[in-house]
């Protein structure tokens, strides 16, 4: 249950991402800041507890072995998850923002096959390819059922620009987040604590986002001191906090996808942080009772993942590419 808490929390920290982004869109700030701002500014604050753990030569010493994997899955899971989300705040509020990026939950079960496993007995050692989790797909799609009825009432008014530009970057964005963490935890190997490799990752994905940034000012302008200071915020609360945290609890289920489908799965609570976060400083207007209906059916599908994850009893496996 910890890493079940653990990841509930990261999802409310999480939720900043949404309402801010929106917040800014509507003041006229550009995609193209919110999203690199946020990773820059990351790295002073992920320095320095990094630094008074004295854990930053093992970090870099860990980066210099496997650069090229560093740089690529460093890109695949902080620059073509975040740069997308913030692509699609320029054409969709928050909250379907939010509600879409729910696939992550389904993605990060569908992403099993892509790995091989370890099994370690008292006999021998064997690889086997990872299989898809029905029990926890199945709650997923509960899950996911429950989002939909959040959104659906809205889905209606939205245009086909809304649709595309808005949904298509989202669906990216789910996909290569928890591909680019499992990776990353594959290729550290339990060998860097959270801190280490979201510090890692940032510093890896930097030239990705000075590139976007150098494009930004030549076709935007520089961000203004209005986004500059939401964007801190998104760093601090999302970039670093939630960041942490939901590293810090799939660290904890590392190598049982039963448990790590659980804890990818408490990130369907942003959705419901991120309508109370636009209610109370957007004024949007309060969810009807389909919405309500879909919030509770989340609920049940996270609780009944939390209890499938307790009560499976499988051998610990650990990831290997």
């Amino acid at each position: 249950m910890k890493p079940i808490l653990i990841g509930i929390i990261a999802a409310f920290f999480f939720a900043f991402t949404f309402v801010l982004n929106a917040t800014m869109e509507a003041g006229g700030g550009s995609w193209i800041w919110s999203a690199s701002l946020r990773y820059i500014f990351m790295i002073p604050f992920l320095l320095i507890i990094v630094l008074s753990r004295k854990n930053l030569k093992p970090l870099l010493q860990e980066m210099g072995r496997n650069k090229r994997a560093w740089l690529v899955w460093s890109f695949v899971g902080f620059g073509l998850f975040y740069t997308p989300l913030c692509f699609a705040a320029a054409y969709s509020p928050g909250w379907l923002i939010a509600g879409t990026w729910q696939i992550t939950i389904i993605a990060g079960t569908l992403l099993a096959p892509l790995f091989l496993i370890t099994i370690y007995s008292k006999k021998e050692t064997v690889q086997i390819r990872g299989k898809i989790p029905l029990r926890g797909l199945l709650v997923s799609l509960i899950i996911l059922a429950g989002v939909s009825l959040m959104q659906l009432e809205h889905v209606a008014a939205v245009s086909s620009a809304t649709l595309w530009f808005g949904f298509i970057p989202v669906i990216v964005a789910a996909f290569a987040y928890p591909l680019g963490n499992r990776k990353m935890m594959d290729i550290c190997g339990g060998r860097l604590d959270a801190y280490q490799r979201v510090l890692g990752m940032t510093l890896a994905s930097l030239p990705f986002w000075l590139i976007l940034s150098f494009y930004g000012l030549l076709t935007v302008g520089g961000p203004t001191a209005s986004q500059s200071f939401q964007t801190l915020i998104v760093a601090i609360s999302s970039g670093v906090i939630a960041t942490v945290l939901f590293f810090k609890a799939t660290d904890l289920v590392r190598g049982n996808m039963q448990k790590l489908g659980a804890v990818e799965a408490t990130q369907s609570m942003e959705v419901l942080f991120a309508l109370i976060g636009e209610i109370l400083f957007l004024s949007i207007a309060l969810p009807s009772v389909l919405s309500i209906f879909g919030i509770l059916l989340v609920m049940f599908g996270m609780m009944l993942h939390s209890y499938i994850s307790v009560r499976t009893k499988k051998s610990v496996m650990q990831l290997n590419a």
